[in-house]
């Protein structure tokens, strides 16, 4: 089970195809088809249910799958870090963000890290903060910005930014007719609410309600805040999501939510005790002294 032919079985686990497959690797299909016989053979396993036109993985052939990504991205890092030792920092830093103020707040570190080491490179990942933690977990991401609450076991944490909580709602709603642009607890007890997925945002929406004896009336929780302004321009209810969620839409306007607890924190999270590159090292060290106290 060396590292070539993990390559080659991931390419074949991408396309599911082994016709592609053997064009991108540019090799002729027997061999190939012989190399993921032999890995199935030393492994003991199928890796594959072989169909008329395509391919589909076994169980066993997901989960190495995911191991041979994180075996060659190992591989790949540790080279890149051989050669940062002698021609300076060079490589790609893949950072996890939700929606929110984290792009805004992400893009000033990328483009100041960019002018002091302009071979760096940035992949950033989408995602709500559960997924984004999940992806820290398996390894396949090492920062991120997230929303508190945060898993202080797994996690360190420095706070970056903070926003209130808003409602959106179509500009016909009766709310949007009040007078001001503040809205209370009371006013939202009978509506129809579209909420943030994340456990923590529904934890803290719920409190909301119990203080005025009664529970929210949820009918819709989505990760993507485009969704939730689509919904709300539909009518289909009012959308709780961070103010930058707001975007320009003549069918929907925002008003902030009355309360001391209406607001959403903001946090860059690294993994304690997971081994990280040169980059990554540098990068943390950049943020810790912009919020520095």
């Amino acid at each position: 089970m060396d590292l070539k032919t993990l390559s080659y079985f991931v390419v074949v686990a991408e396309e599911l195809n082994i016709t592609r497959a053997s064009k991108i690797l540019m090799m002729s299909q027997p061999p190939l088809s012989n190399q993921i016989k032999n890995l199935e053979e030393e492994l003991g396993v199928k890796l594959f249910i072989r169909g008329k036109r395509r391919l589909k993985l076994t169980e066993e052939g997901n989960f190495l799958y995911l191991k041979s990504k994180d075996i060659l991205g190992l591989v790949d890092q540790t080279k890149s870090e051989i050669f940062n030792m002698n021609h300076g920092l060079r490589g790609t830093i893949s950072i996890g963000l939700v929606e929110g103020m984290a792009p805004d707040i992400a893009a000033t570190w990328i483009s100041e890290s960019m002018k002091e080491y302009p071979y760096v490179r940035f992949r950033v990942i989408d995602g709500n903060s559960d997924d984004l933690i999940e992806k820290m977990r398996g390894g396949l991401i090492s920062l991120a910005v997230i929303t508190a609450p945060f898993d202080e076991i797994l996690l360190n944490a420095i706070k970056v930014g903070e926003e209130k909580l808003v409602a959106f709602m179509n500009v016909d709603h009766p709310l949007a007719k009040l007078e001001g642009d503040i809205v209370d607890i009371n006013s939202l007890k009978n509506e129809a609410l579209i909420v943030p997925s994340r456990k923590a945002f529904i934890d803290q929406i719920s409190k909301w309600f119990r203080k005025i004896h009664t529970e929210p009336n949820i009918v819709c929780e989505m990760d993507n805040y485009l969704d939730a302004a689509a919904l709300a321009g539909r009518n289909v209810g009012v959308s709780i999501f961070p103010k930058t969620s707001y975007i320009l839409n003549s069918s929907i306007i925002s008003k902030d939510i009355a309360g001391d607890d209406t607001s959403v924190e903001y946090l860059f999270v690294w993994r304690k005790g997971h081994k990280l590159s040169v980059i990554e090292e540098n990068f943390i060290d950049y943020i810790k002294a912009l919020y520095k106290k």
